[in-house]
């Protein structure tokens, strides 16, 4: 596995996006509506930022994320390129898991995530490239 991203909740991604581009010399790299968010990619060159901003009237864990803890880093993510043999060393090892199967993420890739009370308090995504 490899490091592929921070998501990071936000109230305003083209804010935090312009501010990122100016300091990290971080340019965009991918935008989408994806349900309830809008997810902007920064392109850090070894991996990327991921702004998630709830559209109007969102619901969900964003949201609900934004509502308790404020602005942040919501997760990390690491890519694999076999997503179900990630899920089941995670599930061997005694791991929670949020989802048992993969699911469509951002950017068409499959995703995964494990429970944050498993991995110190941490919200991890598999990524499948």
């Amino acid at each position: 596995m490899r490091f592929d991203h921070a998501g990071v909740a936000t109230d305003d991604a083209a804010a935090l996006a312009a501010t990122f581009g100016e300091v990290l010399g971080a340019p965009v790299a991918h935008e989408e509506a994806f349900g309830d968010l809008s997810v902007t990619f920064l392109d850090l060159g070894n991996g990327y930022f991921e702004l998630l901003e709830p559209l109007p009237d969102a619901e969900g864990a964003v949201p609900d994320y934004l509502d308790r803890e404020g602005p942040g880093i919501h997760h990390l993510a690491l890519a694999t390129d076999d997503l179900e043999a990630a899920l089941d060393r995670a599930r061997e090892s005694g791991i929670d898991l949020v989802d048992e199967s993969p699911r469509p993420g951002a950017w068409g890739h499959d995703v995964a995530f494990l429970h944050p009370a498993s991995t110190g308090g941490v919200l991890i995504e598999f990524v499948d490239h």
